[in-house]
């Protein structure tokens, strides 16, 4: 393996956003969405950077706010680009790392999920920030003709990728690559040795034809953890059962069964018009030292799935934030942010 895409529990330089703003579908909520990127960003500023993208000629103006709002000055940086929309996890840049160590910045096509949602600017963002100086001297991007989003699939660091045929697969992405053919993509820009395909499982409300980061996540190289649903009258019960029982099939490296931790469903969530809301307690985030986990106003399942973060992870600080916010456009924490691994930037 020439190069390597690291686990997202690997150390960081910081966490990418992009601000939502008032000619995104977030207006009718702006105001509540963004007090949730004002604590976001607080929390992540205490354990490293925060790079944000903000709408032009307004970096002035949020650097104060997020200050007034938490946010450390020293760990704080503010780029001024447009945007459609906020979704970092899915346009922003992967990064890979070769055996030499040098970082190298993967700049995927992004159509928005599969022709769904405008998506010119949002698809221009790598590389118009990697023209804002931002980068060591080494660290190079390159533009790839395929699409795909980070949210899409998950690394464990050593060789695996884990993904949803459901998404990978979608014809508005890549009609013209067979399995094999994303297979030997994968390989070729992430340095991957094999790849897990989940067949089953959705979350209701859910745009992106079933990302994987909503569904089940690498822990560690031995570690998932997935969505749970107990509840046979719930409308998820089949197809999140069917998922388990591919994750019960997939093996380690070294052909032994992977140590799979349930996590709790939260409540369901509608929206004005009783649409469910993809609520999911599996889009959480990798700070350096913490993990901040999407929460959801429920009582019962909200403490529930923090305390069993912080069995998992004993040695991180465990943040809860609220999300409901965010899941009224259809995201969560995960989706907003995109990791920055140690030695990209300045």
């Amino acid at each position: 393996m020439n190069h390597r895409l690291p686990a997202e529990w690997e150390s960081q330089d910081g966490i990418l956003l992009a601000w939502p703003h008032e000619k995104s579908d977030w207006a009718p909520l702006l105001s509540e969405v963004e007090k949730t990127y004002e604590v976001l960003i607080a929390a992540i500023t205490r354990f490293e950077k925060a790079v944000v993208i903000v709408p032009e000629g307004r970096s002035k103006l949020f650097r104060s706010r997020l200050l007034d709002t938490g946010s450390q000055e020293a760990n704080l940086i503010l780029v001024e680009l447009p945007t459609n929309d906020t979704w970092a996890r899915d346009f922003g840049f992967l990064t890979v790392v070769d055996k030499k160590g040098r970082r190298k910045l993967l700049d995927f096509g992004f159509n928005g999920w599969g022709l769904k949602f405008v998506a010119c600017e949002d698809n221009q963002v790598n590389r118009r920030l990697f023209r804002a100086g931002l980068f060591r001297r080494g660290v190079s991007l390159s533009t790839i003709g395929l699409i795909l989003e980070g949210g899409s699939i998950e690394s464990d660091g050593q060789g695996t990728l884990m993904t949803t045929s459901t998404c990978l697969l979608s014809p508005n992405r890549n009609p013209h690559l067979s399995r094999g053919q994303i297979e030997r993509a994968l390989r070729r820009y992430l340095g991957a040795r094999r790849v897990l395909w989940v067949e089953h499982g959705y979350l209701a409300g859910d745009d992106t034809d079933s990302h994987i980061d909503t569904l089940a996540r690498f822990a560690s190289p031995k570690m998932i953890l997935y969505v749970s649903c107990e509840d046979p009258a719930d409308e998820h019960y089949q197809a999140l059962k069917e998922m388990e029982n591919d994750l019960k099939r997939f093996r380690t490296p070294e052909g032994r069964p992977y140590t799979l931790i349930p996590l709790p469903m939260p409540a369901a969530r509608y929206d004005e018009e009783g649409n469910r809301l993809p609520a999911t307690y599996a889009n959480f985030l990798f700070v350096n030292g913490a993990v901040i986990v999407p929460t959801y106003h429920d009582e019962v399942n909200d403490p529930k799935a923090l305390r069993l973060f912080q069995e998992v992870f004993p040695e991180r600080e465990i943040i809860g934030i609220p999300a409901l916010s965010l899941i009224k456009q259809h995201g969560s924490i995960h989706c907003v942010t995109m990791q920055i691994p140690q030695g990209v930037l300045v």
